[in-house]
């Protein structure tokens, strides 16, 4: 029996996380993104938003994988959550935080493929325009971040890594897909 099989992207913003899971659910529905749990304001749609009362009740509960601050808000992997994902199909989370790639692998059990997805920050602060970011200038601050972070963990190892400045999001998907048949092949072999 293959065991479940999950794709984190990790990157930074407008690395292309969005773009390359949606041509990822193009190429077979299986793939759903997880959709993490947010507390706070700003954009809504790829979340399932929550209150600080739900919040704590999860943390009560011990079913808080990882969670992180950003933006003025609060967003969650929790256990409930990736289940109902599994049970969807392959889910595929976004993170932008080595730590909570640590968290995500260490703290549910399955078979994760690690993505990075890279832009250089000039193309963040170009694509962050394109798509009217009233935070680009939160979004460069991210992106500092996330290098900061690459750089703080040089032992990371990756199953994957993709430029998406180089690699059209089809090719980024036939990739991620092709690893996964892969991983699931030597699983079962």
């Amino acid at each position: 029996m293959t065991a479940k099989q999950g794709v984190i992207l990790y990157g930074p913003p407008a690395s292309g996380k969005d773009t390359v899971t949606s041509a990822l659910t193009e190429l077979n529905p299986r793939y759903v993104q997880f959709a993490r749990l947010k507390v706070g304001t700003g954009k809504t749609a790829g979340y399932r938003m929550g209150t600080a009362e739900h919040l704590s009740e999860l943390e009560a509960a011990g079913d808080i994988v990882y969670s992180n601050s950003r933006y003025g808000n609060t967003y969650v992997i929790d256990a409930p959550g990736l289940d109902a994902a599994f049970d969807a199909g392959v889910p595929v989370v976004h993170l932008g935080q080595v730590d909570g790639i640590r968290a995500l692998v260490d703290g549910y059990p399955a078979d994760w493929s690690g993505v990075l997805l890279w832009c250089p920050r000039e193309v963040t602060e170009q694509r962050s325009a394109e798509r009217d970011d009233r935070d680009t200038a939160a979004r460069l601050a991210a992106w500092d971040a996330t290098r900061e972070d690459l750089d703080a963990h040089p032992g990371m190892i990756w199953d994957l890594t993709v430029d998406t400045t180089a690699s059209a999001p089809q090719d980024a998907a036939r990739l991620i897909d092709q690893l996964l048949a892969q991983r699931a092949g030597a699983t079962t072999a």
